[in-house]
């Protein structure tokens, strides 16, 4: 059965039926907090209802009935229930895609999904330009979080970040990633920032309107864990061929027509103004949610650069993992990685008490 669920996120589960173990397998539309129709996927696993769920974030032209997407989704609902769904302009999905800015807002409402469902510990798991967007999902409601400084108050290490060592260099690595990439290659648009509460002083320029209503959306989509596999650290990188050949299918008009008709994925036109928070810049505030981050040394658009930056980003709290002769994204994770993907979370997510 298929059905819709309307309003800024899901109503209630949308599903085939309840059984004794709770929902079972569903295909619904959840609204994405900006009004657009997102098509998910629900396998309910061999679990009890209130068992973990895995939200899996495709790559860019993906969508959840890719056969790739399928695979991974299959082989993890053998140890826990799984939402697939496809990105705006992906698939069945509406919108159109901004290649990692909205996006934060439809993996938002398929988390939010899978907590109606009864799912009380949820693992974002996405692959390239699905890494990315768990990543800044996790970061923006970890810097939400962040407390205030009373108004006038010095705020500790600054602008309202506890006086730790850890927030203190949370904030200043985020604060200077952001100042570089102002100062950079982003051609004089609007970088990202927030503005009022916990460390968005430390940020030279407003969040993107995705990025906003996560950071002012409360609780309800918020992670356990996280998982980036292939995932960029940076934007605007063009340092290899596929991402020269994925910015001219994004940045010009017959590209954009290749990509509807011979990927299935419609493209926002234009630019991003202002810039989304990147990755990088978001991947200092993902603590204490625990994280994963797991890239090929054959990975033919990003370098091992990017995962590194990454880990640097996140400090001691970031787990990296280089895999030896893996290239990208999903159609490089095996099932012996998935494996022990899955077995990762299961630990962590024990030790941690998700």
């Amino acid at each position: 059965m298929s059905a819709t669920t309307a309003g800024s996120g899901p109503v209630g589960p949308v599903t085939e039926g309840t059984g004794a173990h709770g929902p079972r397998r569903a295909r619904a539309t959840v609204r994405a907090a900006d009004g657009v129709r997102i098509d998910a996927a629900y396998e309910p696993g061999p679990g009890p209802v209130g068992g973990p769920v895995v939200v899996l974030a495709h790559g860019f032209t993906g969508d959840l009935d890719r056969p790739h997407v399928r695979r991974a989704a299959h082989f993890l609902a053998r140890h826990a229930a799984v939402v697939t769904f496809s990105f705006r302009g992906h698939g069945r999905s509406g919108g159109r895609s901004t290649v990692g800015d909205s996006e934060v807002l439809d993996l938002a409402a398929a988390v939010t999904w899978a907590r109606s469902l009864g799912h009380s510990r949820v693992i974002t798991l996405g692959f390239s330009m699905g890494g990315s967007v768990v990543l800044r999902h996790a970061g923006l409601h970890g810097l939400a979080e962040l407390p205030a400084a009373p108004d006038g108050a010095a705020g500790g290490a600054a602008g309202g970040v506890p006086d730790t060592a850890a927030n203190a260099a949370a904030a200043s690595t985020a604060a200077g990633t952001a100042a570089r990439t102002a100062a950079g290659t982003n051609g004089g648009r609007t970088e990202a920032r927030g503005g009022a509460h916990g460390a968005e002083a430390f940020l030279p320029a407003p969040l993107s309107e995705a990025d906003r209503l996560v950071f002012d959306g409360g609780r309800a989509d918020r992670t356990d864990l996280v998982i980036a596999v292939s995932s960029p650290a940076r934007w605007y990188y063009r340092g290899t061929a596929p991402m020269r050949r994925l910015h001219w299918l994004v940045t010009r008009r017959l590209g954009r027509t290749v990509g509807r008709l011979g990927f299935r994925t419609r493209i926002r036109p234009g630019d991003w103004d202002p810039v989304p928070l990147s990755p990088t810049a978001l991947a200092p505030y993902i603590a204490p949610v625990p994280l994963l981050l797991v890239h090929g040394d054959r990975d033919p658009y990003f370098p091992l650069d990017h995962p590194r930056a990454l880990q640097r980003a996140a400090g001691t709290h970031g787990e990296l993992w280089i895999e030896r002769g893996m290239g990208h994204a999903e159609n490089a994770t095996d099932e012996a990685l998935l494996g022990r993907l899955w077995r990762w979370a299961e630990r962590t997510g024990a030790a941690a008490g998700a």
